[in-house]
């Protein structure tokens, strides 16, 4: 069973993927980080040829990498807008909504790099098109505030599936 890690751009999910991967001893994946490896072009570069291009590459990498068993991943913000996507995460894994307060990821979210945020206001209209989406498919909801304590719940949450 995999842990699937979503939420919105700057909400923790590959900082909280790798330190419950390296406690519980199993492999760790970004889908962005995948995506730019396996077609060698960055996000931008994809984004420039479409969102439908990244959207059906970043589907095919869902697609593979929910087949794995036993690891941490983490997805891009925008997973949920492909219900296929979810379907195939499901299919192997226990999906966690990673939310945290807009107002925080706002203070502390970089731009570079995130096609879909070119300036501040994106952020907030992102996560009104997502926010029900997220909540909607994921088996479990958890608050990020603190680091520590959002790493404790998850593990709590997780034990019947390790």
């Amino acid at each position: 069973m995999n842990i699937v890690l979503i939420g919105m751009p700057g909400c923790g999910k590959t900082t909280l993927g790798k330190i419950l991967a390296q406690k519980l001893g199993i492999p760790f994946f970004d889908t962005d980080n995948i995506l730019v490896e396996t077609y060698g072009e960055t996000i931008e570069e994809m984004f420039k040829k479409g969102e439908a291009y990244f959207r059906q590459k970043e589907s095919e990498i869902i697609q593979t990498i929910s087949e794995k068993d036993g690891c941490v991943i983490s997805t891009g913000g925008g997973v949920v807008l492909n219900y296929n996507n979810i379907l195939n995460l499901k299919r192997n894994g226990v999906i966690i909504f990673i939310n945290r307060n807009i107002e925080d990821i706002y203070k502390t979210l970089s731009l570079e790099g995130r096609p879909l945020l070119t300036n501040r206001n994106k952020l907030f209209e992102l996560y009104k098109q997502r926010i029900n989406l997220y909540k909607q498919y994921c088996d479990y909801e958890i608050n990020n505030i603190v680091l520590e304590e959002t790493i404790d719940k998850i593990l709590e949450i997780c034990k019947p599936y390790i």
